[in-house]
């Protein structure tokens, strides 16, 4: 069984305040008692029948919503820190410097409706790319490892920002621990 991670030391990030902070983190809770409650519920269920079909559909959703979750505040931090050599020579090369790689990452966030924004490595092509995940369970590139995950669901911003995503999406890039990233590269 999976248990809920402690991400208090986030509390007092500039530009996230402690309430919604703590808002998300007991969503995220959610996500970890419901992807367990589903363990549980899909080993006593026979297989093959509607009822295990649907349980086995939310699995995706509960999981991917603990997981990433744990993505985003593992690649957050008080203290922002410069990206690392490796991921902006990567960034550079692929988007001709840090500012156009930002620009594109930030637009595809600033899209219309929810999800997720990801950093994505292909390992096969040793390409990055930015994408959208929908919801939880729908938009993955296959085979690929996040490297950056940003929440643009409303929860994320709505309590600090209100509509201004643009504005969360700049405090989102100040607590980015770059750290985190490079190691998730290799």
């Amino acid at each position: 069984m999976f248990e809920p991670k402690n991400y208090d030391h986030l509390i007092g990030t500039p530009g996230f305040s402690d309430q919604l902070l703590k808002n998300h983190f007991t969503l995220y809770q959610g996500y970890v008692k419901n992807t367990n409650l589903l363990i549980e519920l899909l080993s006593t269920k026979e297989s093959a029948t509607p009822e295990c079909a649907e349980l086995q559909r939310r699995f995706g959703w509960e999981f991917n919503g603990m997981r990433l979750h744990e993505l985003y505040f593992d690649n957050m931090a008080k203290v922002p820190q410069a990206p690392a050599e490796t991921i902006q020579a990567r960034l550079e090369s692929i988007y001709g410097s840090m500012e156009n790689w930002k620009k594109n990452f930030v637009s595809v966030g600033a899209m219309r409706g929810i999800g997720w924004v990801i950093l994505a490595f292909d390992s096969q092509s040793d390409e990055l790319f930015n994408i959208w995940v929908n919801e939880h369970d729908v938009g993955h590139l296959a085979g690929t490892t996040p490297l950056l995950v940003m929440d643009v669901f409303e929860h994320a911003f709505m309590l600090d920002y209100g509509l201004k995503r643009t504005d969360y999406i700049e405090a989102f890039f100040k607590a980015i621990d770059w750290g985190v990233v490079e190691k998730r590269l290799y």
